[in-house]
């Protein structure tokens, strides 16, 4: 098939910057999205599917959302938000945002990239959709063949359902009609030549993590809005931190992320979610074994133990030498 998907493995992060609210759609009954644009007009920097924004409210935690519209369109951002209760920016964006309002937004980042297969499987559950919907739009105009199992309580609550159908063959499988996926059935047996993508709840995710466990390295991934499950009563045990660059030897208290503890010396570092979904504070390791708590990096990136997320890895010994 032509080549015409992105290579590259991430795209490198932009600065924050200000953007204007031009229009907000009801998706379905519970999700909004906002097209966003430069409040002078000029174009946006450039983006490919899978990429995400962080979008800073006042007062409320940096959240991250998909840009879910077209990378073609340079001169607006879609995001979609799904409406949570409780939700401190889900509650702002949907009860106090309006069109005209600027909002400030850092990115585009890129976890997720669509890398160039001939056939995808993409498994969307909800608004999970949105970081698979511009990689629908790149695999048809790539030739490749492509299906999305969408899930959902009802087709009424899959939002971007229409426009996913432009793209691709779509099954639907909604609680509601009893049409629920089985994930067991569908991804036992790997198919060749084909890379799966998947978004949505974590039970979803958590599913076809379990149920792909025979496809090869690599050819399963995911894309966490919200970090996965830790285990109850897990360790955080203290440790060393070398910082080989700096010079500086530091002791990471029990309790106490490492990146708060380099913040603690004097090191300023990047961050953003702050919880191991957005890849910000990814930080060389020289030496040493990580405990991996992120909901990032694959089974393979783990293994090689040569980066780590600083704000909820830790050491699996006493001493970590990073290169910071």
């Amino acid at each position: 098939m032509p080549d015409t998907l992105p290579q590259s493995a991430s795209i490198a992060t932009t600065g924050r910057r200000p953007l204007r609210i031009r229009r907000m759609t009801w998706e379905t009954p519970g999700v909004v999205s906002l097209d966003l644009v430069a409040p002078d007009g000029s174009a946006l920097p450039a983006w490919e599917p899978g990429a995400h924004l962080d979008l800073h409210l006042p007062g409320a935690p940096v959240r991250q959302y998909s840009l879910c519209g077209d990378p073609a369109q340079r001169d607006t951002w879609r995001v979609a938000v799904r409406e949570v209760a409780g939700g401190r920016v889900s509650g702002l964006v949907h009860k106090a945002l309006r069109p005209g309002a600027l909002v400030e937004a850092e990115g585009p980042r890129n976890n997720f990239p669509l890398v160039p297969a001939p056939r995808y499987l993409f498994v969307a559950g909800g608004i999970g959709i949105t970081p698979i919907l511009p990689m629908l739009r790149a695999a048809k105009q790539a030739g490749a063949q492509a299906t999305l199992l969408f899930c959902a309580r009802s087709a009424a609550e899959a939002p971007f359902l229409d426009e996913a159908r432009e793209f691709t063959d779509v099954v639907t499988h909604c609680t509601d009609d009893g049409t629920r996926l089985d994930v067991a059935v569908r991804l036992a047996t790997p198919e060749a030549d084909t890379l799966v993508y998947c978004c949505g709840p974590e039970r979803l995710m958590n599913a076809v993590e379990q149920a792909s466990s025979a496809w090869p390295e690599g050819s399963v991934r995911f894309e966490w809005f919200t970090p996965r499950s830790r285990p109850e009563g897990e360790g955080s045990d203290g440790f060393e931190v070398v910082c080989a660059q700096s010079g500086l030897t530091l002791t990471v208290a029990p309790g106490v992320s490492v990146l708060q503890a380099l913040r603690d010396a004097g090191l300023d570092r990047p961050s953003s979610c702050e919880q191991g979904v957005c890849g910000t504070c990814e930080c060389r390791v020289l030496e040493g074994g990580v405990d991996h708590r992120d909901s990032i990096l694959s089974a393979s990136e783990r293994a090689a133990n040569d980066v780590m997320m600083t704000c909820v890895s830790r050491a699996k010994g006493a001493r970590l030498v990073l290169d910071i």
